[in-house]
């Protein structure tokens, strides 16, 4: 790996950990970064690591004390994916690559319109939206709305801009970059979504290039959207 692509890794490592760490104040769960990495003592929400490693090479030993493995599922977001854990009770629950599409990069046009979510309600009607019935939309709650770096984008029909929401993302914005997480489209997946999440992103955040992570098919749809894969990562799981 380069030095500029290990900078742009260590960049969105440290973004993703921001969100999970706001996700989490959000539950009352509190974490904490240090050198190697962010880590929460206490169980985080559904599907957020308890650690996220921002360093290469992160000790071992050091990194899985500061977490409560005693309680099932605990899990690490492997940045790097460098880190064996085998040995400390964890498997290998994905593989995924962080990418990276630089800032000003032109973007696809549109038939949705954004906007970024500014009440309770508004969020509680994307949260239904993203989980499509699978009954994990309590996840998102409104305390997200008070982090200053939090934005939740939806999107909806130009024809219809009070209408449903069709397709939306989670931004967090760090000094570096703007990481986009939880994106989905309703109608037409993620080759729908990008446009009018990038097109947001454009009128945000102009000078900051995205970062995220895709796994399979969604990380070549994020590629036909400008995205260039800039490492690997994994997330392991304990077995409790």
């Amino acid at each position: 790996m380069t030095t500029s692509r290990q900078a742009l890794v260590r960049a969105a490592a440290r973004n993703n950990a921001e969100w999970c760490a706001a996700m989490c104040r959000a539950h009352g769960v509190a974490g904490e970064f240090g050198g190697e990495a962010w880590a929460a003592a206490a169980r985080t929400p559904l599907y957020y690591p308890d650690a996220v490693t921002l360093e290469p090479e992160t000790g071992r030993d050091a990194l899985v004390s500061r977490i409560d493995t005693a309680s099932p599922g605990a899990s690490v977001k492997d940045s790097f994916a460098d880190l064996e854990l085998t040995a400390a009770g964890f498997h290998v629950l994905f593989e995924a690559q962080w990418v990276h599409r630089p800032a000003g990069a032109p973007t696809a046009s549109s038939d949705l319109v954004w906007d970024v979510v500014g009440d309770s309600d508004t969020l509680r009607a994307w949260a239904l939206a993203w989980d499509d019935g699978a009954g994990d939309a309590e996840l998102f709650r409104p305390g997200l709305l008070a982090d200053p770096e939090t934005f939740v984008i939806l999107a909806r029909p130009a024809h219809d801009p009070d209408g449903r929401v069709v397709a939306g993302a989670v931004v967090t914005r760090s000094e570096h970059v703007v990481g986009v997480s939880n994106m989905f489209g309703r109608e037409g997946g993620p080759d729908a979504a990008w446009p009018v999440v990038l097109r947001a992103l454009a009128h945000l955040f102009p000078s900051l290039p995205v970062v995220g992570y895709e796994q399979g098919d969604d990380l070549r749809v994020a590629l036909r959207h400008g995205f260039e894969p800039i490492g690997p990562l994994r997330v392991w799981t304990h077995r409790g």
